[in-house]
């Protein structure tokens, strides 16, 4: 009779020891698995602080792949992706206008379409700032760009473009 009671008993430990080493790996792999805030390009990039845009510039955030302007007192991101193929578009200094070098699409300081075979103006990605007085941009949220023949800021070309035969 003791003996029976002694293998029960060393079962009985076997299955809770067994019991508690599934929870743990069931717990372990909720942590792994769950899905945690976006780090890097997908969430919320810190960038440097307001004042640092004016309305006139263009500034260029890699961690965010976008370009960073102000349109009458708002700060906005833009995505540096072209809306036609995807292509990086490029800020021109000495037109003051985004050129995509793939296939000529051009867009205003503000993103607008200006010309080429884009669908739209350049996308956006909200934009706030924190409690740490720092801008943030939400590359995890995508506004879609302006429909073509939009214009939000009536600015023509400073003068020639970089790309060869623009403007």
């Amino acid at each position: 009779m003791s003996l029976m009671k002694r293998r029960e008993l060393l079962s009985s430990l076997w299955l809770a020891g067994l019991g508690l080493v599934a929870a743990t790996g069931i717990w372990t792999s909720w942590d792994i698995l769950r899905p945690g805030a976006a780090k890097g390009f997908g969430g919320k990039i810190r960038a440097f602080p307001p004042e640092t845009v004016n309305d006139t510039g263009v500034i260029q955030v890699s961690a965010a792949r976008s370009y960073v302007t102000e349109v009458n007192g708002d700060i906005r991101a833009l995505s540096w992706k072209c809306t036609h193929l995807g292509c990086k578009v490029s800020f021109c200094d000495s037109s003051g206008y985004f050129e995509c070098p793939c296939h000529g699409s051009i867009y205003n300081r503000v993103g607008d379409l200006m010309s080429g075979p884009s669908p739209r103006g350049l996308d956006e990605y909200p934009v706030e700032v924190g409690e740490d007085g720092l801008l943030y941009i939400d590359t995890g949220v995508v506004i879609e760009g302006p429909s073509p023949g939009t214009v939000t800021v009536d600015e023509p070309p400073k003068g020639p473009g970089c790309a060869q035969g623009t403007h």
